[in-house]
């Protein structure tokens, strides 16, 4: 199958890891990312003023292209799939959204939000499967004891991110025991890291993502995962020694799948 990928910036630069593993994976486990042409930053924050259009004309392109070759958009960020999402949301259910942007982009068909936006773990589990996915595995990473950190961009609000259940999500989990390791289930696992407030109000971003790390270290976790590159930076400087690093699920997926020599040269 083929999907529609929108990359973003971040995976473009920072969070390179978390791109060319998938891509790898995703050949591995046969279907196809098409990179949209020339998409633009999605913003990286879901604009919440309801008169606030400009900034979420990029994520109408992207999803506007995915309508025109017939393909879902598949999307790896959990920052840029919360926004393109909430936006396709907009452009479904918000009719003074709908017609401005429209208005706005003068498409040659207006875009009335009917493309599906899927996140590459979805793929996972209802296109692969994870009973597949296990099938493929030439590296399970058996002994490892891993905690999943979802943060709060994938699962809410949750009416619309439509990802997992927010309060006591298992996506990740069943994605780990597919990779043979074991999960490891803590507390604060679906709490946000304080992010995007990691700049302005430094202490108190610590201080949240400083608890995540702790309860994950408690509960015997011997590395975190993630889709979220602010999420993995964050939680990575509030690593106490580096005991428990932080890794894109990605790329503990090429090492099962067997892949990740070929794109890392290891």
């Amino acid at each position: 199958m083929k999907y529609s990928y929108y990359p973003g910036c971040t995976l473009k630069n920072k969070a390179k890891d978390l791109d060319v593993y998938a891509r790898a994976c995703a050949r591995k486990l046969g279907f196809e990312l098409e990179e949209i042409s020339e998409w633009q930053c999605c913003g990286g924050v879901y604009p919440l003023g309801s008169d606030e259009i400009a900034t979420k004309l990029s994520s109408v392109r992207a999803l506007n292209e995915a309508k025109q070759k017939g393909q879902e958009l598949l999307t790896l960020c959990s920052a840029c799939h919360h926004v393109i999402k909430r936006v396709n949301d907009d452009m479904r259910h918000d009719g003074d959204i709908r017609a401005r942007a429209n208005n706005y982009m003068q498409l040659p068909e207006p875009y009335l939000g009917e493309t599906k936006v899927v996140h590459y773990l979805e793929v996972l589990r209802d296109e692969v499967g994870f009973d597949r996915l296990r099938e493929k595995v030439e590296h399970p990473l058996t002994g490892r004891r891993i905690g999943a950190y979802y943060g709060c961009l994938l699962l809410r609000p949750s009416g619309v991110m439509e990802f997992d259940d927010p309060e006591n999500p298992k996506i990740l989990e069943d994605f780990i025991r597919a990779i043979g390791a074991e999960p490891v289930i803590y507390p604060y696992r679906n709490e946000c890291c304080g992010g995007y407030i990691s700049l302005k109000e430094k202490e108190l971003s610590k201080s949240m993502s400083g608890r995540i790390m702790e309860s994950a270290a408690g509960f015997g976790a011997d590395l975190l995962i993630t889709a979220c590159p602010l999420c993995l930076y964050n939680l990575n400087r509030s690593s106490a020694d580096g005991k428990v690093p932080v890794y894109y699920f990605t790329e503990l997926l090429a090492e099962a799948l067997g892949v990740k020599g070929e794109v890392s040269g290891e």
